[in-house]
């Protein structure tokens, strides 16, 4: 998957934009069908001839809002790796987007360096912006890991208007060696920019070895950190678990069990700490981080609550699905 645009930070810094239209002729985004990665073809992937979104018509000849997921990667990765996951998505009605983080994927900047230590939050907030004016609505803002981290925090400071959270191995706590802790906490102090590798094992990403063999061989996925980028990581999880009762709207908290990467207990943490009326913890024994990417035995389940979750929050929220007339056909993961 390649961007469709991009476009500028707030500070000029360029960030790759993606784009994946709702399939046509689907089910509205209630109505579950228990989250099967197998999914059959849908027509259309929703593109005009150069390449842009349509825009259904409402009723006035104004253009519909449209019922939108906007998703957040992980450290080290990009955009393009949540196809799979987009594309079962957009099967459900949704249209999904998403941007590269700055120093990420194909977005501009050195690698895993912000220049200042809130950059990944106001470059997001400033995305959704303009996400939510062309879907004509407010989004479910879907984050993992890193992203699930950014997601939380526009979430508590109420920094954009959001229809739900979906929160996947949020790194509240972070599982790292101590020398590479004590490493990245000087680096903080003393050298905010210098990279290095963040020790992080990509063998226990996920149990299927052709997905950890992907993520080896992707030469946009870069292992490495910076000083700042590992201060906002331990502040901001620290402020999410002070400030979990300040979670505002529905939350799907995803947690990977035997996460090597992630502490679990901080999201075991966190859940204790939110609003229970807003907050659906759902707990996955022997999944591994990265659990939209697990083997079927354990990603099957993964999908039913997350088809489950979204179906009952579009319900609630009285969202319908967008039809987009094309030709073309495209297959569902």
């Amino acid at each position: 998957m390649s961007p469709i645009s991009m476009a500028p930070a707030p500070d000029g810094t360029l960030l790759a934009n993606y784009c994946w239209p709702a399939a046509p002729n689907v089910p509205p985004p209630i109505a579950g069908d228990g989250g099967r990665l197998s999914g059959g073809r849908h027509s259309g992937d929703g593109l005009s001839d150069d390449g842009h979104s349509r825009d259904a018509q409402a009723a006035d000849g104004q253009p519909a809002a449209r019922p939108s997921i906007y998703l957040l990667h992980g450290l080290s990765e990009h955009a393009g790796r949540y196809d799979r996951l987009a594309r079962w998505l957009t099967a459900r009605g949704w249209t999904v987007g998403a941007h590269d983080h700055r120093g990420h994927g194909r977005s501009g900047g050195h690698p895993a360096t912000l220049r200042d230590q809130e950059d990944l939050v106001t470059d997001a907030v400033d995305r959704l912006q303009d996400w939510t004016q062309a879907c004509g609505r407010p989004s479910i803002l879907l984050g993992h890991s890193l992203g699930a981290l950014v997601a939380v925090r526009i979430a508590q400071r109420r920094l954009a208007d959001l229809d739900g959270l979906v929160l996947s191995s949020p790194p509240f706590a972070v599982n790292v060696p101590q020398w590479v802790r004590r490493t990245l906490t000087w680096m903080s102090l003393h050298a905010p920019d210098l990279r290095v590798p963040h020790g992080l094992a990509p063998a226990r990403i996920s149990h299927d070895r052709a997905v950890v063999k992907a993520y080896r061989a992707d030469p946009l996925v870069r292992r490495r950190m910076t000083g700042r980028l590992a201060r906002f990581v331990d502040e901001a999880g620290q402020q999410a678990l002070r400030e979990a009762s300040l979670l505002p709207c529905r939350t799907l908290l995803m947690v990977a069990g035997d996460d090597s990467i992630v502490a679990a207990e901080g999201s075991r943490q966190f859940a204790q700490r939110a609003p229970a009326e807003l907050l659906t913890l759902r707990w996955y024994d022997t999944a591994w981080h990265e659990i939209f990417n697990e083997t079927a035995p354990i990603a099957d389940p993964v999908y039913a609550d997350l088809d489950e979750w979204l179906a009952r929050t579009a319900q609630t929220l009285s969202l319908s699905p967008v039809l987009v007339p094309s030709a073309q056909e495209a297959s569902t993961p």
